[in-house]
């Protein structure tokens, strides 16, 4: 009954364009939960990904308006542990015919469970996120980093202080600073600017109004990095049901096709493709495989959704993208481009950085209620067309979605 597909992501190809849509979304109550986790009042239990997964599943479920029997592939993504897709149908109630396991981070399944659907493997896929990070006290620097068994030297170079992704990200900002004569204050727009997004999204986690002066008073993690420069550290799930496009129709909300995708890998010299460069090779690649797929070019992009770990990685995928030239993106953040009425509303929910830290995930469902014109306050306008960037260390996976009617 069950299928393990294999990990990675189907080579882009306009056969497998607008073949899916999502057609179904449910989130955690990232804001609330996260209060509870801060105060732990008496009876206060800790959250489980079983307990995460399976409210963002049923709220999903509630919003397709599909059956349960409808469900016949399910993705399980537990980025820090939890149960296999053979349990997780179990608790669910789902009896899929297709199982897609170990995705993690979102530009992975999306792609698979859309490939699978061409394929007839499956016609309608629950895909399901969770991460008890806080419950487990996560940590995401320094010697713990993935546990002690880490080497002394490995991805990060730990003896030479490069020891964790916000090491990282600090060099990448100080490069950028004596390459282009940025100052903290223009990176401190870019927290600001999602803080606003996030003051409109009841379920975003940190709602407090956030000034360039309060960022810069707050204490550096990783100098020149401040506090508001990276993600939050949240539990939550998210879960996505993709169904058959031509299955899509008549459901209660509008279908968001999946266009296109793209993957390119940086090798060669770290210090020059991660530091310097910044990914903008791959960046550029990637994104020119998703608009070939989709038929789109990047001018077509109304609304765009980049993995916001910091606030410099999230400009250097706009630089990255091409929508603004190398050295320009603190000042089209600071001439209020990256708002909801600007050139190119950018993380309109509050992002990783102000909303939820869903791996990616949160930022798929917030060009979810985009392409559906259900946004509330921070509705773009007429946006048809929505680009989700995830870069990460050293890849780019972007994704292209169109509104479908």
């Amino acid at each position: 009954m069950f299928e393990a597909a294999a990990a990675g992501m189907p080579p882009p190809s306009r056969d497998l364009s607008c073949k899916a849509a999502i057609v179904g979304l449910g989130e955690t109550d990232y804001h609330r939960d996260y209060q509870a986790a801060r105060t732990r009042a008496p009876g206060y239990e800790l959250p489980t990904p079983e307990s995460l997964a399976s409210s963002a599943f049923e709220r999903a479920l509630a919003d397709s308006g599909l059956r349960r029997e409808d469900i016949d592939g399910l993705s399980v993504s537990f980025i820090y542990g939890g149960p296999s897709g053979d349990e997780m149908a179990q608790l669910l109630g789902v009896r899929p015919r297709h199982v897609i396991e170990g995705g993690g981070i979102m530009a992975g399944p999306l792609p698979i469970a859309c490939a699978a659907i061409a394929a007839g493997k499956c016609d309608t896929v629950a895909m399901i996120y969770a991460a008890a990070s806080r419950a487990i006290g996560r940590q995401y620097g320094g010697r713990t980093y993935d546990g002690d068994a880490a080497p002394s030297s490995y991805y990060y170079y730990h003896p030479w202080g490069w020891s964790s992704q916000a090491a990282h990200w600090a060099f990448v900002w100080s490069h950028y600073q004596a390459t282009y004569g940025a100052s903290e204050a223009d990176l401190g727009a870019v927290a600001v600017q999602l803080r606003k997004h996030a003051q409109a999204n009841p379920n975003a986690v940190m709602q407090a109004p956030l000034s360039i002066q309060s960022y810069l008073d707050s204490r550096y993690i990783v100098r020149p990095l401040h506090l508001f420069d990276l993600c939050l550290v949240n539990d939550g799930a998210v879960c996505l049901i993709v169904r058959r496009a031509d299955m899509a129709r008549n459901l209660p909300h509008a279908p968001v096709l999946v266009a296109g995708w793209g993957e390119a890998i940086a090798k060669g010299d770290k210090l020059h493709n991660l530091v310097r460069e910044r990914l903008r090779p791959q960046l550029q690649e990637a994104g020119d495989q998703a608009f070939r797929m989709a038929g789109l070019t990047a001018s077509d992009v109304q609304h765009f959704e980049g993995y916001d770990a910091s606030t410099i990685h999230l400009i250097s995928q706009l630089e990255g993208h091409g929508f603004v030239e190398p050295g320009a993106g603190l000042e089209f953040c600071k001439s209020g481009g990256m708002a909801v009425d600007g050139a190119l509303p950018v993380n309109t929910g509050g992002g990783m950085l102000s909303a939820s830290y869903m791996h990616g995930w949160n930022h798929v469902a917030e060009i979810t209620r985009q392409l559906r014109h259900e946004a509330g306050p921070q509705q773009v306008k007429d946006v048809e067309v929505s680009m989700f960037s995830l870069a990460q260390t050293d890849r780019s996976h972007p994704i292209v979605f169109v509104r479908g009617g």
